[in-house]
């Protein structure tokens, strides 16, 4: 479904908007490029908007810095305004005991220092990651061989 781009003023529309360290397209309707963020899905978005008081019709180009700066600091503290906790996607931090939302490039270092942690005091699940082995609990018999063959071949 192609929708025609429609400005009142294209003097200040912006085609690339940089919100937490990620280009984002204006061209999109504002939640669905606000979910292009990392640590940031669809339904979060969604929320993000309306909590900032975002109409989740408008372009993202058309959003104004102050509208820009408010999304900044909902992604950074989202239980003050009103989120709840199993909404966010760091559930519970061991090293500062809290909830919070993750994104962008601090989700990296913080599932890399999980992963870790769970290696070094020898967890089953670390002990999987260690060996490059599935960690959920899949069937590891027929498939993620990385490459080898894979299937029987019969008799010769």
């Amino acid at each position: 479904m192609s929708e025609s781009l429609y400005l009142e003023d294209p003097d200040s529309f912006r085609y690339i908007i940089r919100i937490l360290n990620t280009n984002i397209d204006g061209k999109r309707i504002a939640p669905f490029a606000i979910s292009k963020i990392r640590g940031v899905g669809r339904r979060f978005a969604i929320l993000l908007c309306k909590k900032a008081g975002i109409p989740l019709t408008i372009r993202a180009g058309e959003m104004t810095d102050d509208q820009i700066d408010l999304i900044n600091k909902v992604c950074e503290k989202p239980e003050s305004f009103g989120f709840p906790q199993w909404f966010l996607n760091k559930r519970y931090d061991f090293k500062e005991g809290k909830f919070g939302q993750v994104t962008s490039t601090d989700l990296d270092t913080k599932l890399r220092n999980d992963v870790e942690r769970v290696k070094k005091i020898k967890l089953h699940r670390g002990l999987r990651h260690w060996w490059s082995l599935k960690v959920r609990g899949q069937h590891t018999k027929s498939t993620g061989r990385c490459g080898a063959p894979v299937g029987y071949e019969g008799k010769k």
